[in-house]
C-alpha cells in the first residue's frame, strides 16, 4: 500500500523492523503526545510475545509524517481475525494533526483488512470516521497525580481505603521491585491465580517477558511477600511521567493481609522516586469491582470511547468477558485446578488481543 490521498499526502504500512522507521515513529508518538500503546515498541513487544503481527499505517505529506495509525494482526481460533489498536492494551487510535489525515488512516486500515481478509477492526482511541460502530459506557480509565511524599500520598487516600493501607503497612510484608527471573516468576505464579480465580485465561509467560525485555527501565515488577511467599504482584509500565500497573492480581491470601492495598501504595511510591508525577491506575469496566476499588481510593472515572469497523455482513467479533454468553465459561474456568488453566489459558488469551 502506497496510496496517494487527494490533499498531497500518501499513506503506506509502517516497515516498522526497520530501526529508522521505528525510530521515526516513536518520535512522533512523543511529539503528539501519544500513549505506551501507540508505541512501535509496544507492538514490537507484543509482537515477540504473542506471535501476533506488529504493523500500521503512517500517512507523509512532502516528506514528513503527518498521521499514525498503531496496529496489531491478531489471530485466533476462537475469536477470529482482527486489526486492534493497539493489540494487548487499553488505548490505541489515530495519532494525526489534521482530522481529515485521520479519517484517511482509518480508511486505509478499512483496506488492508479486506486485502487481508480481516472482518474487524478495533480502535481503541479516537479518529474514528463518523459511520464507524461507537462503544461507549462500558469502561472508564483512572488517573491521577502523585503527592509530594510518602505521608502526603498516605493522606490522599480517602479514609476507608487509607484504613486498609494501614493495616497492610502494619502486617508482616516484605516489598521487592525489579525485572528478573525471580521477580518475573513470582508475577507469572501470582497474576495465573488470580485471573483463574475471576474465570479468565491466562496470557503467556512470553508476553510479559517481552514487554520487561524492550522496555527495559521503563517497565518493572513490585511483589508483596508473606513470609517469603508472594501474594501479590504488578508489572508496571513508565511513559511520559506517569506509572501504568498493567498485569497486576493477587492470591486468596492477599486479601485478608491487605497486600493488594500495600502493594499499590508502595508502587505510588516507588514511581514518585523514580520521577513518576502521575499515576495512572488504568482501565475498568463500569461497574465492576475494580472500578469501585478504584473510586475507593479517590481516583475520579474518565469514559473511554472506543471504536470497531467490521466487513459488510459481518459482525465484529466479542471478547468482552462480561457479556452473558461468557458467564457458564467463566464459571467452568474458575472450578479449573492451575496446573490445567496454565496450560490451557495462554493459548487462547494470545488470540484476545
Amino acid at each position: 500500500m502506497n496510496a496517494p490521498l487527494k490533499h498531497s499526502a500518501s499513506l503506506r504500512v509502517a516497515e516498522l523492523r526497520q530501526p529508522d522507521e521505528a525510530a521515526r515513529i516513536e518520535g512522533f508518538v512523543r511529539e503528539q503526545g501519544g500513549s505506551v500503546f501507540q508505541r512501535p515498541l509496544w507492538l514490537s513487544a507484543i509482537e515477540a510475545g504473542t506471535g501476533n503481527e506488529a504493523t500500521g499505517l503512517v500517512l507523509e505529506r512532502a516528506g514528513q509524517l503527518e498521521g499514525w495509525l498503531p496496529l496489531t494482526l491478531v489471530h485466533s481460533p476462537l475469536f477470529g481475525r482482527a486489526l486492534v489498536s493497539s493489540g494487548f492494551g487499553v488505548g490505541g487510535g489515530v495519532l494525526a494533526r489534521r482530522d481529515d489525515d485521520a479519517a484517511d488512516l482509518c480508511r486505509g486500515a478499512e483496506e488492508m483488512a479486506q486485502r487481508l481478509s480481516v472482518p474487524t477492526i478495533e480502535l481503541r482511541g479516537k479518529g474514528a470516521p463518523a459511520d464507524w460502530q461507537v462503544i461507549e459506557g462500558k469502561h472508564a480509565n483512572f488517573a491521577a497525580d502523585l503527592a509530594s511524599d510518602d505521608e502526603a500520598q498516605l493522606l490522599a487516600i480517602p479514609r476507608k481505603a487509607r484504613a486498609e493501607v494501614r493495616k497492610g503497612l502494619k502486617n508482616d510484608l516484605e516489598i521487592t521491585t525489579g525485572s528478573g527471573e525471580a521477580d518475573r516468576a513470582a508475577h507469572y505464579a501470582v497474576y495465573a491465580e488470580s485471573v483463574r480465580n475471576l474465570g479468565t485465561p491466562v496470557f503467556p509467560r512470553s508476553l510479559f517477558d517481552a514487554v520487561l525485555d524492550a522496555f527495559g527501565e521503563n517497565a518493572d515488577i513490585l511483589t508483596v511477600r508473606h513470609q517469603g511467599v508472594p501474594v501479590s504482584s504488578v508489572l508496571s509500565l513508565y511513559h511520559a511521567g506517569a506509572v501504568m500497573p498493567f498485569w497486576g492480581g493477587g492470591t486468596w491470601h492477599a486479601r485478608g493481609l491487605r497486600a493488594n492495598e500495600r502493594m499499590y501504595y508502595e508502587l505510588m511510591l516507588h514511581a514518585r522516586r523514580k520521577g513518576c508525577t502521575r499515576f495512572d491506575y488504568g482501565r475498568s469496566k463500569t461497574g465492576s469491582g475494580p472500578f469501585s476499588f478504584k473510586k475507593n481510593w479517590g481516583f475520579e472515572p474518565e469514559p473511554l470511547t472506543y471504536f470497531s469497523w467490521s466487513a459488510p455482513g459481518v459482525e465484529a467479533r466479542n471478547i468482552d468477558p462480561t457479556d452473558e454468553g461468557y458467564s457458564a465459561k467463566i464459571a467452568l474456568w474458575k472450578r479449573l485446578p492451575l496446573p490445567i488453566a496454565n496450560r490451557l489459558g495462554p493459548w487462547i488469551a494470545r488470540g484476545l488481543g
